[in-house]
């Protein structure tokens, strides 16, 4: 699932059946968004068909509330469905950022028990690169959360990965283990068929509850004392801790952005992903990458440019990154004050910035922009490899805020080096400009 960019699909897709825990029919079409849309949902059977986004702000917490421990439901008080992680395993597993999904009911269908039939539908409809960046969550360090004789732990890696333990009475099932790196090729392969399963003593609670009153042996499995119950044979040896996993991908993609991590599960189901994915939300918020679903620009303030950068006081000449754009486009400030040491000597009684350090703060307003491109920055350096077509306007002095304006004009070399242009003006008036090419390298090589 590790890409660059964010995929759409290239024609619309649908999908029928009926729903697992509602028993009514239920049409689910697929549609393409544009970039940083995310994954909508349409109830298209509600008077002016309201959406709600596949975020975990929307996920019932059923660690507190046990009404509703089987599936994960999204509901804001206006727009309510259930039952959406088969489908959200799909479009997440096939890496599909982009989605409208309109649905006809209060539930999506649910034709065999697993993610397979909407994934056949969305590989038939084409799947489309955009333009836009990808953002990922990544960690520098392991998070836990336990619960109830559960765990979950994410861990730092290079891709993403899922080790998953379940363990039942039952000795059909009893313990099982599984561990797979999640491209989409093993997703469709290895764990979208896997279907949903259920113990035999289960069964009735649930039907007494209201549930499963679309459920058969043609979508679900079921576990008895003397043997598995279902239209068809198990399709792995290890089925239950898949379709574990395929849950798992399904709960996490509500966190509105792909993982790189390894994350490791032991027991429990989506009460425990979804407040997981809680935990991981609260832990998303506090990096200076973070950005809500659908937002493409971010600011910095000194202390996260300080998490990018090397420079340090007298040198770090940027104050606040105002606009930061993927590989396109970066406005910092600098407010230029008297007490700037370079004033002491230039000019005594006359101040004037030194035109080599406006181009130097454009060049670090850049630095920003090019270090935010690669994965562990504060590993990084840039090196300045040219300067080109500089141009100094008029003087800046103590008082101004100069506002740096630089646009990525080229990355190459897979991403190590970028030619840029870059404007500084104080107010509407252009002060300086310049071309600048800059490489990045490994902080321990360029000692």
């Amino acid at each position: 699932m590790i890409q660059d960019r964010q995929r759409t699909i290239g024609a619309p897709a649908e999908v029928r059946g009926v729903g697992l825990h509602t028993g009514t029919q239920s049409t689910v079409r697929f549609l393409p968004a544009a970039p940083n849309s995310g994954i909508r949902f349409v109830r298209t059977d509600l008077p002016g068909s309201p959406s709600i986004p596949a975020r975990i702000d929307f996920a019932l917490d059923t660690i507190q509330d046990a009404n509703d421990p089987r599936r994960t439901t999204l509901d804001d008080g206006t727009v309510k469905i259930g039952t959406v992680e088969h489908l959200l395993s799909a479009t997440a597993g096939l890496g599909l950022d982009n989605l409208d999904i309109e649905i006809s009911s209060a539930e999506p269908c649910e034709p065999d028990g697993s993610a397979r039939p909407f994934v056949e539908a969305l590989q038939a409809a084409g799947i489309e690169e955009q333009e836009d960046l990808r953002h990922y969550y990544e960690t520098k360090r392991p998070i836990t959360f336990q619960t109830n004789g559960t765990q979950r732990i994410l861990l730092p890696h290079d891709g993403f990965k899922v080790t998953f333990t379940i363990d039942y009475p039952n000795k059909l099932v009893g313990t099982q283990y599984a561990s797979f790196d999640l491209d989409t090729e093993t997703f469709v392969k290895e764990i979208c068929s896997a279907r949903t399963f259920a113990m035999l003593e289960d069964v009735e609670p649930l039907r007494a509850a209201g549930l499963i009153k679309g459920g058969s042996l043609e979508n679900a499995v079921v576990v008895t004392p003397e043997g598995i119950k279902s239209t068809e044979p198990l399709r792995f040896p290890d089925e239950f801790v898949r379709h574990k996993i395929l849950d798992l991908v399904g709960d996490m993609s509500l966190l509105g952005m792909p993982i790189k991590g390894h994350l490791i599960c032991v027991r429990g189901g989506h009460s425990v992903n979804v407040a997981f994915v809680k935990k991981l939300m609260e832990e998303a918020k506090k990096s200076y990458r973070w950005r809500s679903p659908g937002q493409k620009s971010i600011d910095l303030d000194i202390q996260q440019i300080m998490e990018i950068m090397p420079h340090r006081y007298p040198f770090l000449l940027i104050d606040r990154i105002v606009d930061l754009v993927d590989r396109e486009r970066v406005t910092g400030l600098k407010n230029v004050t008297v007490n700037e040491p370079f004033f002491q000597g230039h000019f005594p009684g006359h101040p004037i910035m030194p035109a080599v350090l406006i181009v130097e703060a454009m060049a670090q307003a850049g630095g920003v922009l090019l270090l935010n491109t690669v994965e562990h920055p504060e590993s990084k350096l840039m090196y300045f490899m040219g300067i080109d077509n500089a141009k100094f306007r008029r003087p800046v002095r103590p008082g101004d805020t100069l506002r740096f304006e630089v646009r990525m004009d080229k990355l190459r070399g897979g991403g190590r080096y970028c030619r840029m242009h870059a404007e500084a003006f104080v107010g509407d008036d252009l002060v300086a400009e310049a071309d600048l090419m800059s490489a990045v390298v490994d902080r321990e090589a360029g000692t």
